[in-house]
């Protein structure tokens, strides 16, 4: 079969379509027909070789995927040969098909095609898990950094359907009338307006979604309410700042890092079982993931420079 390995690490350009060993359905597996793959800033990460695939998964990127089961290992009764479904992977999923355990699927929600499922798993996994993380409560203040992002634009409608306000950020006049357009309650230019200010206006966030990390930390501290929580779920802008311990005491702050990929089996089997159960119902009523362009597979390099240019809103998805 084909898929996408990186030639060496680097840029986009090293990324090409080879044949490789088709997977098999191991016990407790299913091996799935890709149809579409989502393509995340993880991705661009494995690419540079900062961010390998784990033990026991393809070393090729992408990490979510949609398609039909083409075969079920020893053990699996649902789903079945031909169903469509949704997969959170730990690498592999830029291929024409990937074997996965069954407990990290979920059936694609009815009134979803193929192409939009293929972007939902990691984003809806990612929120789902931040914000049970973080406590959230309905009625409380949601800040979400990247509103107009694949991971940002799904958490502004999975924050309106918990019950909550919800503040995004979103760079230029068009991406934020774009994530009001989704839900949010209140939308800032970053590159013109103040964060800060507008949560401060309605009492503070309760909670922070940051894809932005160490450039943002001070200024998040300020956005904060007392007793807000800071969920820090990327570095795009730094990993590394000073923190000011005083206050996060005198107003019972709480900073939080967390991954997806790198946990345990069991914590993601629960975190897909979780989502399963309390996103998919939602979907795609209140929560559809938005798509902005599908891409051909062999075209994965272009994929990737489209969301290193910052111009994507919603998800890319690759098409073998």
């Amino acid at each position: 079969m084909r898929a996408i390995v990186v030639k060496s690490t680097g840029a986009a350009g090293q990324m090409a379509v080879r044949n490789v060993a088709a997977p098999h359905a191991g016990p407790g597996e299913v091996v799935i027909s890709i149809a579409a793959a989502g393509v995340n800033r993880a991705d661009l990460l494995q690419r540079k070789g900062t961010y390998p695939s784990p033990p026991g998964w393809p070393e090729w990127p992408g990490l979510e995927c949609s398609g039909t089961v083409m075969h079920v290992g020893e053990g699996v009764t649902e789903p079945r040969e031909g169903d469509p479904v949704c997969a959170l992977v730990g690498g592999g999923a830029y291929a024409e098909a990937i074997s996965v355990p069954v407990d990290l699927t979920l059936p694609v929600p009815q009134g979803l095609d193929l192409l939009a499922a293929g972007g939902l798993m990691e984003a809806a996994c990612t929120v789902w898990s931040n914000l049970d993380t973080a406590s959230v409560r309905p009625g409380e203040t949601l800040l979400i950094h990247g509103g107009a992002g694949g991971i940002g634009s799904l958490a502004i409608q999975i924050g309106k359907a918990m019950g909550l306000r919800v503040i995004a950020t979103a760079g230029g006049p068009d991406r934020t009338q774009w994530c009001a357009d989704l839900g949010a309650d209140i939308a800032v230019d970053y590159r013109s307006e103040d964060f800060v200010a507008a949560a401060q206006a309605v009492g503070g966030a309760d909670v922070i979604l940051d894809v932005v990390g160490a450039a943002y930390l001070d200024r998040n501290l300020a956005a904060l309410a007392t007793g807000g929580r800071l969920v820090v779920i990327g570095l795009m802008h730094g990993a590394t700042a000073p923190i000011d311990l005083g206050a996060l005491m005198a107003r019972r702050l709480r900073v939080i890092g967390t991954t997806l990929r790198s946990r345990p089996h069991a914590e993601r089997a629960a975190i897909v079982a979780a989502v399963g159960r309390e996103v998919w119902p939602w979907i795609p009523s209140q929560v559809a993931p938005r798509l902005h362009a599908a891409v051909p597979l062999e075209d994965a390099a272009r994929a990737h420079d489209m969301l290193a240019s910052g111009d994507v809103a919603g998800k890319l998805v690759l098409t073998p």
